[in-house]
């Protein structure tokens, strides 16, 4: 359709008042009915574009803090004037319409001094101001080829609107505001369960970027890490427009990072343009922030992000990146140093030996138990073990204890088995209940959680003076009990801790009786081959312990893995080997 005749139509459309009041209720249901800023503005364009002919569109937002209106939403304008242009008020029509906070009207802009060349072929232009609690929202600015395209009834027609949008988007700028500072407080609390079970550097800098680009909107994000012997910068991971990137090693004397790096400080460049610190890394970036991170004093690296528009980051910002950097740093530091440990594993024997001695330093004293006469026998497959076992001491005549094996096998499974040892001592002294030990357990490895790696666990809480157990198991081996010659098998089963969140865990109690012998053991001992490829077993293993039971419960123990030894002969250990053995007095 013709322009000219678009444009009589629509002023046609609104000469009677009734038609013109149906129109404002519209542009009033459809500013209100969301509170997506991309979404409402996209419908305010669809709204002027059905009422007031044009070629070029643009909404600019004015910025508080630069004093200066940004375009936020554009149709027919080019790609670099919507992400670079910066209007300070009273500069070109839009500038002096914001300012001045009234319509301007322009029907030839070669004939206008302000005027700010968007495009070659533009003749005229329209920019009406929109207000919202007596202060300046932004701009709507329409442009045409056509001389004097905008006549005094458009003008009056887009200021309606404008009073009707203004504040529909001044309440979704708000909204997103609010929005942003309830995304950043979940995020950071977040963050520190996120990031802490993340081994793997390239998993955790990968996960760091997401999160990163939730809380703050960037085109460009580098981690790089301190190389202090060569005095440079190198980069760890570098992405830009969501597209990994390879980035050359920057010295440390240079550029926004290096000065953020140097000083151990937050450092913000509003324009990169009209900072002579800034060292392109990549093109067209207009505005960089870069914060250190910092362990122990010691800045290991730097977060850089960068966006092709002027001041598109805030103090706001570089506070939030000062909250969450510490976090960022110690989880980059863990993780680097947990592979650095995996890629040296096969070559460090001699530390591992070092490792052993240490863990059975670690391990838990023979116990002395109300009631009970234990045993303990005890070897790794490895130089290391998996398996773990203590006991917890309650008031002298009650007493728990906790027994299970670590996922896998080696130094991981130690590592693992260590941390999650530390957690039992954390934990046990203040729980007497086993089902409810197992769960805390369960909930604390899950916020560590580490890809394919759990425990097996059986807790059983002892009471002398009712002379009974209280059972609860986390996939452990289910304990084997002598009375009187005969075998009880008490039947507790359970998911392993670590591997599924919020799991449950049941009790059984067992009323005990003098001379009750209880075996616990791990999978190591029945699933042990010898060189034919015959294991063990359950079986023999039963036999072998009702023979022993008359023995003292450290003999019956030691009894048991001779007995596996003699078993296997030349046969390698096949997994770590642990008994205790409970004689209830």
């Amino acid at each position: 359709m013709n322009p000219m005749a678009t444009k009589i139509k629509s002023r046609v459309r609104f000469q009677e008042r009734a038609e013109l009041l149906d129109f404002l209720l519209e542009v009033s249901a459809i500013t209100s009915e969301t509170l997506d800023l991309d979404r409402l503005l996209e419908n305010v364009a669809d709204i002027v574009r059905r009422v007031i002919p044009h070629e070029l569109f643009a909404i600019l937002l004015y910025n508080e803090r630069l004093k200066a209106l940004r375009i936020r939403y554009a149709v027919g304008h080019r790609e670099e004037v919507v992400h670079n242009l910066l209007v300070p008020l009273g500069e070109g029509i839009t500038g002096v319409a914001a300012r001045e906070r009234r319509p301007v009207v322009v029907g030839d802009v070669r004939e206008e001094r302000n005027y700010l060349n968007a495009m070659d072929a533009v003749r005229s232009e329209m920019a009406v101001p929109m207000v919202a609690r007596h202060k300046l929202v932004g701009v709507i600015d329409l442009q045409s080829t056509a001389t004097g395209a905008f006549s005094a009834q458009d003008r009056a027609l887009l200021q309606l609107i404008a009073g009707r949008v203004g504040a529909a988007i001044d309440n979704a700028r708000l909204y997103r505001r609010v929005d942003r500072q309830s995304r950043t407080q979940r995020t950071l609390t977040l963050l520190a369960q996120e990031f802490s079970s993340i081994l793997r550097l390239d998993t955790l800098l990968d996960e760091i970027a997401k999160s990163m680009h939730t809380l703050i909107n960037y085109d460009a994000f580098v981690i790089l890490q301190v190389d202090q012997p060569a005095g440079q910068l190198r980069s760890l991971f570098s992405l830009r427009y969501d597209q990994r990137v390879q980035l050359d090693s920057l010295p440390m004397d240079k550029g926004i990072t290096g000065a953020a790096a140097s000083s151990g400080q937050p450092v913000l460049s509003r324009d990169t343009l009209s900072d002579p610190r800034y060292v392109e890394s990549h093109p067209g970036i207009r505005s960089e922030v870069a914060v250190p991170l910092i362990v122990k004093d010691r800045v290991i690296g730097v977060m850089d992000l960068e966006s092709s528009h002027v001041g598109a980051f805030t103090e706001d910002h570089v506070r939030t990146l000062k909250l969450i950097a510490p976090q960022i740093a110690i989880a980059i530091e863990n993780a680097r140093l947990y592979e650095e440990l995996e890629r040296r594993e096969k070559a460090m024997q001699q530390d591992l030996e070092a490792a052993r001695q240490l863990q059975n330093v670690l391990l838990p004293p023979h116990p002395t138990l109300a009631g009970i006469d234990a045993g303990i026998g005890y070897k790794p497959a490895r130089t290391v073990s998996g398996d773990v076992y203590d006991f917890f001491d309650y008031d002298g005549e009650s007493f728990m204890v906790v027994f299970g094996d670590s996922s896998g096998k080696g130094a991981a499974a130690a590592l693992y088995g260590a941390l999650f040892n530390g957690l039992v001592r954390s934990i046990a002294p203040r729980r007497r209940s086993p089902a409810l030990l197992l769960a805390e357990l369960n909930a604390a490895l899950m916020e560590r959680q580490v890809e394919a790696r759990y425990v097996t666990l059986l807790a059983m809480f002892w009471q002398s003076r009712e002379r009974r157990f209280t059972i609860a198991n986390a996939g452990s081996t289910t304990p084997l009990i002598c009375r009187g010659g005969a075998l009880l098998n008490p039947q507790a089963s359970g998911l392993p801790v670590g591997l599924l969140e919020r799991a449950e865990y049941d009790e059984i109690v067992f009323p005990a009786e003098p001379g009750d012998v209880i075996l616990l053991y791990s999978d190591g001992v029945s699933d042990q081959p010898d060189g034919t490829g015959a294991v063990y077993g359950d079986r023999r293993l039963a036999q072998f312990f009702t023979s022993a039971a008359a023995r003292p419960a450290s003999e019956i123990a030691s009894a048991i893995l001779k007995d596996i030894r003699e078993f296997r002969g030349e046969t390698p250990m096949h997994d770590d080997q642990t008994v205790i053995v409970l004689k209830v007095n």
